[in-house]
């Protein structure tokens, strides 16, 4: 098979940057590619992006990445930092034009979920497009059949509170557990939604970064075509994942001081409290936090950030200000706290954590997939709430914190939770279906595994 170029075309910012980056990965571990990852480059400098481009570049000599100035748009105020970011994705469209058009071939352009109107560029260019999409599957058959659903409801989801919403190939989904951008149909950022996914069809293929048996049921109603209008073909579905970093020791590749700390605790006495870069509580939300987490007597490693309100103050948390008087102290011999961040999947593939309490964003889903450890799942924003319901629902490898569409989750809440997965037995049927889980991740991405099949069907087709 001659070598094939692959484009790939990010949306804004670094967390749609980094899934391309593990796709471009799983390309080139196949030979036979060559691939480019073509990053839209704003007006007014991005410090994150470009140290994670330069990060790239250093790190991944084999992926050319290639940077797309777009001009400014126009001086409009924008009510939602998402119809900014449409609009510029927008405006880069004639920019990749003539980038794509610059190059000797383009076999194939992979877009990213958000980047539906380069599919324009790429019809006129006649290069075949595909999406990538990052998330679950789950959440792909419930945004395909949005689009109808908006339309024909009798009033925008924000008004129906609770009420269960029935979509094929996925349990029912409360209304208030949509994601945010879908809420209200009569806002200009839902409509430009639900205009997006309905042209997800006219994609050639969806790479979805799942695998067969963590969503087969998901998988199914796609590929049936139940998941899409009367009249319109489902676009070929190739689940290629678990795409995700396997972690990296910091900089200077010295392992960090949790891991020593995980070293000399039991195996799975741990709980693990992470949510992700954007994920920050109220001062009262901590405090109720450290509550349920001193009562439950379990071990525990937390990486804490400063509540939304503090964080212009300083970079790093004042933790005696945030937490409860003398928990530091009363805990000190079975608790560790991290400020800000933690080194994640090396966390979370270490034998001493039993239990991970996560935000569910898809990336933190797959890493506990594959390191087998079960979930206490407290959605924060975006489709985490829709990836709570397959994983507390569908897949039965996490239970839900209950409250977390409220105010504040109290301290009970917590240490029970905390208790259910640490001491029960549905806990322990959470970890063997976990370990079964990690098990079927990891066949997925071996020589001939589904997900490396799916990456060969994928060559196929663009032959």
């Amino acid at each position: 098979m001659a070598e094939k170029t692959v484009v790939l075309y990010p949306s804004l910012g670094v967390g749609h940057l980094n899934p391309m980056v593990q796709l471009a990965k799983a390309f080139l571990r196949r030979g036979g590619m060559a691939v480019t990852i073509a990053v839209i480059d704003p007006p007014g400098k991005d410090p994150v992006l470009e140290a994670a481009v330069a990060r790239l570049a250093a790190a991944c000599p084999s992926i050319t990445v290639c940077l797309l100035p777009i001009p400014s748009g126009t001086n409009k105020h924008y009510s939602n930092v998402a119809l900014r970011m449409l609009d510029e994705l927008r405006l880069a469209n004639p920019v990749l034009r003539g980038f794509l058009g610059s190059l000797p071939a383009v076999d194939a352009l992979v877009v990213d979920m958000f980047c539906i109107d380069a599919l324009d560029v790429a019809a006129d260019l006649a290069v075949p497009a595909y999406i990538f999409y990052p998330s679950a599957a789950g959440d792909l058959a419930i945004y395909l059949q949005v689009p109808d659903l908006c339309l024909n409801a009798p009033s925008s989801l924000k008004d129906m509170g609770r009420t269960a919403l029935h979509f094929s190939g996925v349990p029912p989904v409360s209304a208030l557990d949509m994601p945010d951008t879908m809420l209200d149909r009569e806002s200009d950022l839902c409509r430009r939604r639900m205009q997006q996914l309905a042209r997800f069809p006219e994609a050639r293929g969806i790479l979805v970064n799942s695998f067969e048996w963590l969503e087969s049921r998901a998988l199914k109603a796609l590929r049936d075509g139940l998941c899409v209008p009367a009249g319109r073909s489902t676009p070929h579905i190739y689940c290629v994942g678990p795409l995700v970093d396997g972690g990296m020791n910091g900089e200077s590749g010295e392992r960090h001081a949790s891991l020593e700390w995980l070293d000399r605790q039991p195996k799975q006495s741990v709980v693990f409290l992470c949510f992700g870069s954007r994920g920050v509580f109220s001062a009262a939300q901590l405090t109720e936090m450290a509550r349920g987490l001193e009562n439950s007597g379990h071990r525990f490693l937390w990486a804490v950030r400063s509540p939304r309100e503090e964080q212009s103050k300083s970079a790093e948390p004042d933790l005696k200000a945030l937490l409860p008087d003398g928990f530091l102290e009363r805990t000190r011999d079975r608790g560790l706290i991290l400020k800000n961040w933690a080194p994640q999947a090396e966390v979370l593939s270490h034998g001493a954590v039993g239990a991970f309490v996560t935000h569910c964003g898809w990336n933190s889903a797959l890493e506990a997939i594959m390191s087998g450890v079960p979930m206490i799942c407290w959605p924060l924003y975006a489709e985490q709430r829709l990836n709570k319901v397959h994983m507390v629902e569908e897949l039965k490898v996490g239970v839900v914190v209950e409250g977390y569409d409220e105010e504040l989750v109290k301290a009970e809440e917590v240490e029970a939770k905390v208790r259910l997965v640490m001491e029960s037995g549905e806990g322990k049927k959470m970890s063997e279906r976990m370990a079964m889980a990690k098990d079927m991740a990891t066949e997925a991405v071996k020589e001939g595994g589904s997900s490396d099949m799916a990456f060969y069907e994928f060559l196929k087709h663009l032959e």
